[in-house]
């Protein structure tokens, strides 16, 4: 067996993973104890990816027109048609969109190419879904796009504040970290800022659960309490800060007394001040902020807002203090670093005089770009406008992930040219592309990544490239050396590119930009694979090279004048609102087991069991106004699409607001992505999406029939299935597959209905149906092993599914199970797990509650240590709070 130490592909924590091939191909996981990110922590997803190795899905061929071809004859045309295009419509009629999961070395030759060369700022990438309003909040206030933290500074802090950020679920390994400090230094106290009520309220000392989208009220009301109760570090605002004046003045004009904070964000006066005066009686705090920030029409301002406070007070760039964005992806930072956003140029430099003669030197090139190009919402527009008029998209699902999918799939259907490079065979984007380009994915491809805490972290190789999947950089060399840039393409090895990227940063800097990996400017090909965790800046010393912890330590910023920016915040409502129309308001985001569009989670059957089917997470008091039923199905409409989409009755839920995670598309939804409703306003300076507030309008739906069904081997809703269907949903499990549906016509035989569409003629029927009331049930059983099952009923009320799912894992089934499958129960209640709720050990909420109430069980570890329940990741913990509280 051989072991490799490489790095997580999930969010932005960046943990390291040790990856050991077994002799029967197998991969186990482990947590990386030396690596600085987890320490051998993982969450759920991370423990599982193992289990999302298979090939059974990815593209391993090049594709034209849907044919298979070669490389050469792919790679010719891809770049004659860009070539083409550029000669006959301009540099800006071609356009790259990239991903967050793209290595460091793919994305520098992808911005290389595109702005170096080809002479377009026409590349952006899905981090501007995610983190694009931090960036610019970051260079307002400090001249460069700086997260001056450490993890470590987490564990350091006295006060933590979460806001706009679910990190039990999104960044479960810095939860785990934060948990154990609370635990070793219980004075250290946690506030959570979020309108949900999220697995993160279990760590929080105390929950404000303000209206959506008021943040900036919030904070600018923090700012003038600081000033009125004398808590400010006036010799840091004289010595290191400008603009204090006018953010104080546009403070006190929006938030100036705790009551008139109240009652914009809709919260009591006592919880506020509550709030104000911690802040301002402790002096190492940390401001930990994600989507809930960011994805908002006024994300940079509420960014600015946090960063404000923090420079007014000094508690910036010191032990366990600081204002930190955490990213969504694993490689979200070196995306930033390389410059694959449109409005940067590369390696934190601006389509300024200075840094275009720089960079246009360093690169050689007379064809550097001289102005932005196109964020991805007007990247997009541009495509549907006849503008843009070939496209390359990396690594990413757009139809998935962007607002307004449908726009976005009008302008992939209208563009004269669509290449696509991914591991994936059949995501919802790539059936509109004219040229597919397999590329490697997680374990076999090769490169470095950034975290959130500027950690450069290596991704190694541990699997072989499958079939004729190449590396991304290897295909973006490939395609501009066909377009007649040899000389600046001519890289044998990623580690050839890092260098290269590593002396561009060091490139005439002399401090006057933050990001510098000098220090990594010379690594021999061998240095560069044993790379350890390192953070930037990176500096050479008479040994080597020096890391750097956290920035901003000598209150020294990259503003000219060498001080910080104060920005005069005006706060400002979500551009939708709620009306007599749409009066619920939308909200996105992660689930705790699932990553973007499932394309890698979605293959693991224990992942998927914790909430296998999308879900609208709503107020029981709203739920009860609307007539819906939990587990039942709504209707739900915005101005820009609409869908249906089961219901989860939920107290945790704000009254007025509605939740439903992004994992979907069409690939496992017959709705497709939530991103059809989402309403297509960004933020007008960080051009982020407003994914969090989107006014909608909701009814109860009740279909003709519902159903489901299980199948040993998985296939894809025929065809003639679609039309007939208002809900489908595609859900792997245990040895099996369940598809949720629904619909308005009644065939007049069910049985020749699933003959006719599941296409299995010659099945051996276990059969039971009331036709007075509708139901129908049907089984399969081969050889003593379950194959197929069927239940359908006029309403919601179907079995539960776990425990026939279990039914799957047997090798035969006994009398008592096969007339129980009819009856729609167990043979014994013992046999339903019921709902997972620990994923990495697969224990289920009945397991649960039965071994709490037998053994007369009061506390999580008990659990633990009876079931392995919470043991692992710990992600899972508050649920298991939940049980022993209901128990």
């Amino acid at each position: 067996m051989s072991s490799v130490q490489t790095t997580c592909p999930y969010c932005g924590v960046g943990c390291g993973v040790v990856a050991t091939v077994n002799p029967d191909a197998s991969v186990t996981i482990k947590g990386d104890k030396t690596h600085p990110a987890n320490f051998g922590r993982l969450c759920s997803k991370g423990s599982a990816l193992g289990e999302t190795l298979s090939l059974d899905d990815r593209l391993l061929y090049p594709e034209i027109n849907g044919q298979r071809s070669d490389w050469d004859t792919a790679l010719d045309t891809v770049a004659q048609k860009f070539k083409q295009t550029v000669q006959e419509y301009g540099a800006d009629s071609v356009a790259f969109y990239v991903s967050g999961q793209l290595l460091i070395e793919d994305y520098y030759v992808a911005n290389k190419l595109m702005k170096g060369f080809i002479g377009s700022g026409n590349i952006d990438t899905n981090s501007r879904l995610c983190m694009a309003s931090s960036v610019a909040g970051h260079k307002r206030a400090f001249g460069s796009d700086t997260v001056p933290c450490s993890y470590e500074d987490l564990e350091q802090a006295d006060l933590i504040i979460l806001t706009g950020s679910n990190l039990a679920w999104c960044h479960p390994v810095l939860y785990q970290r934060i948990n154990a400090a609370k635990k070793q230094r219980p004075e250290l106290k946690v506030i959570n800022i979020d309108p949900r009520q999220t697995a993160t309220c279990d760590i929080a000392d105390q929950h404000i659960a303000l209206k959506a989208g008021t943040d900036a009220w919030l904070f600018n009301g923090l700012l003038q309490f600081l000033r009125n109760n004398d808590h400010l570090d006036y010799d840091y605002l004289e010595q290191h800060t400008q603009g204090f004046s006018k953010a104080l003045d546009a403070a006190k004009k929006s938030s100036g007394s705790i009551p008139i904070v109240a009652q914009q964000c809709g919260l009591e006066e006592q919880e506020v001040a509550a709030f104000y005066q911690a802040f301002a009686k402790t002096q190492k705090v940390v401001t930990v902020y994600s989507q809930g920030i960011n994805q908002s029409s006024s994300g940079t301002d509420k960014v600015n807002s946090i960063i404000n406070c923090h420079l007014a007070t000094g508690k910036i760039g010191k032990v366990g203090m600081g204002a930190f964005s955490v990213t969504g992806q694993p490689n979200a930072m070196g995306g930033r670093e390389v410059g694959a956003l449109s409005n940067q140029l590369v390696a934190h430099t601006d389509f300024k005089p200075d840094d275009l003669d720089m960079v246009g030197r360093f690169w050689q090139t007379d064809n550097l770009a001289q102005q932005a190009g196109l964020k991805a919402v007007d990247l997009f527009n541009a495509v549907k406008a006849g503008k843009i008029k070939a496209l390359w998209i990396m690594a990413t699902n757009p139809l998935v992930s962007m607002p307004d999918v449908d726009n976005v799939k009008a302008a992939l259907e209208s563009c004269e040219f669509v290449v696509v490079s991914d591991c994936v065979n059949n995501t919802d984007t790539i059936q509109h592309a004219h040229v597919r380009l397999p590329a490697l994915g997680w374990g076999e491809k090769d490169g470095s990544v950034t975290n959130s805490e500027r950690c450069i972290s290596r991704q190694r190789a541990f699997l072989s490239p499958p079939a004729e999947a190449k590396p991304d950089w290897w295909i973006l060399n490939q395609v501009a050396q066909r377009m007649g840039f040899e000389q600046a393409f001519n890289y044998q090895n990623n580690a050839q590119i890092f260098r290269e990227y590593a002396a561009l940063t060091g490139f005439e800097n002399n401090g006057l930009r933050d990001l510098d990996l000098s220090g990594l400017d010379n690594l021999s090909d061998e240095d560069y694979q044993q790379l350890s965790p390192v953070q930037w800046p990176v500096f050479k010393t008479e040994n080597g090279y020096q890391p750097t912890a956290r920035l901003f330590t000598d209150g020294c910023y990259f503003h000219e004048s060498g001080k910080a920016q104060l920005i005069a915040i005006e706060p400002r409502l979500p551009q939708g609102q709620v009306n007599t129309q749409y009066p619920f308001m939308l909200n996105t985001g992660r689930i705790r087991d699932q990553w973007h569009t499932m394309t890698r989670t979605g293959k693991s059957a224990r992942l998927v069991a914790h909430i296998p089917e999308p879900l609208m997470a709503i107020h029981p008091k709203d739920g009860l106004n609307l007539g819906l039923q939990d587990g039942g199905l709504a209707e739900i409409n915005s101005a820009v699409g609409q869908g249906v989409i089961r219901v989860q009755l939920t107290s945790s839920q704000a009254q007025g607001d509605v939740f439903i995670p992004m994992h979907w598309s069409k690939e496992n939804n017959e709705q497709g992505s939530v991103g059809k409703l989402i309403s297509p306003y960004f933020d007008p300076i960080s051009g982020q999406p407003e994914f969090k507030q989107t006014p909608v309008a909701i009814r109860a739906y009740q279909p003709e029939w519902q159903a489901f069904i299980l199948l040993r081997q998985g296939m894809d809703l025929p065809e003639s299935l679609h039309n007939q269907l208002t809900y489908g949903v595609k859900i792997r499990g245990k040895q099996s597959w369940r598809y949720e549906l629904a619909g308005e016509t009644t065939p007049e035989s069910w049985k020749d209905w699933i003959i006719e569409h599941f296409q299995e003629k010659d099945w051996e029927w276990l059969e039971y149906q009331d036709r007075a009331k509708g139901y129908y049930r049907y089984a399969k059983i081969v050889d003593g092993k379950l194959q197929a099952c069927v239940f359908i009923s006029p309403d919601a009320q179907l079995p539960e599914r776990d425990w026939l799912q279990d039914l799957f894992v047997k090798d035969e089934l006994s009398l008592d199970e096969r007339i129980n499958l009819l009856l729609g129960q167990p043979a014994q209640k013992k046999d339903d797990a019921g709902k997972i709720v620990c994923s990495c050990f697969g224990v289920g909420k009945n397991t649960i509650l039965k071994v709490v109430k037998e053994q007369n069980l009061t506390d999580v570890a008990q659990i633990t240590e009876k079931l392995k329940a919470g043991g692992n990741c710990g992600s899972c913990v508050p649920e298991l709070k939940e049980l022993l509280a209901k128990a």
